[in-house]
């Protein structure tokens, strides 16, 4: 049996693709607290009967949000924000929905697709004594989530 890997925020690589913009995720002064996927729902519903037995419903809904976060002084925030003013011009027509992010552990062998993805908003601004981190949700209609086995394939 092989030994468990350790775990580095330095392996997970991810970009992102879209109107305004092709570019990493994972460089740029990303913040300690990094990348978050995020189901927007159960995929299963339990309906109990009268006569104690019950049903499980499988939903199709593969739905979610992504949420990156980034130092203050990031130049991944420019990248992101012109991601989100292209998204926003012409209505539909200019960009919303259009993004994918990729998401992957090379070392464990996670792999996270998501697509047709907005920009849910421009995140908080607070300007304080020290830097903050600047979170960018982007939510997305289809993610699709394959985990590795955490182990180093040599």
């Amino acid at each position: 049996m092989a030994a468990p890997i350790a775990y580095s925020l330095v392996d997970v690589n991810a970009a992102i693709e879209g109107p305004g913009g092709n570019f990493s995720l994972s460089d740029g002064a990303i913040a300690n607290e990094g990348i978050t996927v995020a189901m927007a729902e159960d995929k299963i519903t339990y309906t109990p009967g009268a006569g104690g037995g019950g049903m499980h419903s499988v939903h199709a809904a593969k739905h979610g949000r992504v949420t990156v976060r980034y130092l203050q002084n990031s130049p991944k925030n420019r990248q992101l924000m012109d991601l989100y003013l292209v998204q926003n011009e012409n209505g539909g027509a200019g960009g919303a929905g259009q993004n994918m992010i990729d998401i992957s552990n090379v070392v464990s062998g996670d792999v996270i697709s998501c697509q047709y993805g907005s920009i849910l908003k421009i995140p908080d601004i607070t300007y304080a004594m020290e830097g903050g981190v600047r979170e960018w949700v982007i939510i997305f209609t289809a993610i699709d989530i394959k985990l590795g086995d955490g182990q180093l394939a040599l």
